[in-house]
């Protein structure tokens, strides 16, 4: 009777934990709802969201990329221009007719914009995560990520201090693809990197699995309620940045030297509360949806301390950094440039996919350099 007893409150183990965890996430949806407004409470949410679908189906950027650099397995990337294909069909006509309610991820492209893309496809390699990717990571408890996330919102906030300085050595105007005709030139353009990528693939990987078309669509419609809720597409770095710069400002930190932290918008921001902040809110949720994630599948972290040597942990601390210094000079990560970028129609989109790309068939050279491959 004992072990048959014992035997059912093992087994209800996993039931009360994962009802757990269902309840804690609603519960911060609610109490964040009723602390701050309906619509910040609706943002934590579409972050959990983002957290649930990018860690459970394991949807990514860093990843893909590598898969292809290395394997000429292009299933990821396809998934990623099917995602933001869904996205431009619905979210330009949808900016067009906002008058203005709704804004894109628009940017000038300009030679701090180029380099910093560069560097950041460089980095995420490295440490195998982009702005999402390290959210995701650090919330499903991989250690190097754990150690890169607080740098890369230091360099974030570094290069937002900066961003003025850099954006002065030259750049375009801002070029926007807009309406249907916008939607037309996406969608063709999107096809012919996949098309390109077909070409490139290796016959065993040109197919897209079902697990990916359900996480592309899943994202795409997070990332529409996004822009619908927020008014503003989906991003992570400035999120981060200001993480840093409010925990400065209430240190006593000076921000006189900072043209951005300066801006009437900025100073604005730093006086109100994290919970207002939409992409600090979608970033939470991101964390905390890869950390249910995580825990419902293994019932905990289970991810083991990696067996690295010291040189590969300062690797991470660098190149933290430098995926948030770069990202905020490059106007965003693989989610706010490539993804927001791209599917609301701004031409820097397209220039930080090309540039970014091309910094990480250099990444994935570096890491096992920077003895960040585990031993086995």
């Amino acid at each position: 009777m004992t072990t048959l007893t014992e035997t059912h409150i093992a087994a209800a183990a996993p039931v009360w934990r994962r009802s757990a965890l269902v309840l804690a996430a609603l519960s911060a949806v609610f109490a964040t709802a009723l602390l701050v407004g309906g619509r910040f409470g609706l943002m934590l949410a579409i972050g959990l969201g983002f957290g649930i679908v990018l860690e459970g189906l394991r949807f990514g950027f860093a990843g893909p990329w590598r898969a292809m650099i290395l394997r000429r397995d292009p299933s990821g990337m396809w998934a990623q221009l099917l995602s933001i294909g869904l996205v431009t069909l619905i979210a330009l006509p949808l900016i067009a007719a906002s008058q203005g309610d709704l804004s894109g991820a628009q940017a000038p492209v300009g030679f701090a914009m180029i380099a910093g893309a560069f560097v950041f496809g460089a980095a995420m390699q490295v440490v195998l995560g982009c702005g999402s990717g390290t959210l995701v990571n650090a919330g499903s408890g991989n250690a190097v990520s754990l150690v890169a996330l607080p740098f890369f919102a230091l360099g974030s906030f570094a290069g937002a201090y900066h961003l003025f300085w850099w954006t002065g050595l030259g750049a375009l105007p801002v070029i926007r693809f807009s309406g249907w005709q916008g939607v037309a030139v996406t969608l063709l353009g999107l096809a012919a990197v996949a098309a390109l990528l077909w070409k490139l693939a290796t016959p065993e990987h040109r197919r897209l699995p079902r697990r990916l078309i359900v996480a592309a669509g899943l994202l795409a419609a997070l990332a529409l309620f996004n822009l619908i809720v927020a008014g503003q597409p989906w991003g992570v770095v400035y999120g981060l940045g200001l993480w840093v710069a409010k925990a400065a400002s209430a240190a006593g930190a000076d921000f006189t030297g900072s043209a951005f932290w300066q801006a009437p918008a900025s100073v604005a921001r730093l006086k109100q509360s994290l919970l207002t902040d939409y992409t600090s809110l979608t970033n939470i949720g991101i964390v905390f949806g890869a950390f249910l994630v995580a825990s419902w599948r293994t019932g905990g972290l289970s991810q083991k301390l990696p067996r690295l040597p010291g040189l590969a942990w300062i690797a991470a601390i660098v190149a933290g950094f430098l995926l948030g210094y770069s990202s905020r000079l490059a106007f965003g990560c693989n989610v706010g440039a490539f993804f927001s970028g791209i599917s609301t129609g701004s031409l820097h989109g397209w220039v930080w996919f090309a540039s970014a790309f091309a910094g990480s068939v250099y990444g994935v050279k570096l890491r096992p350099l920077l003895k960040l491959e585990p031993k086995t």
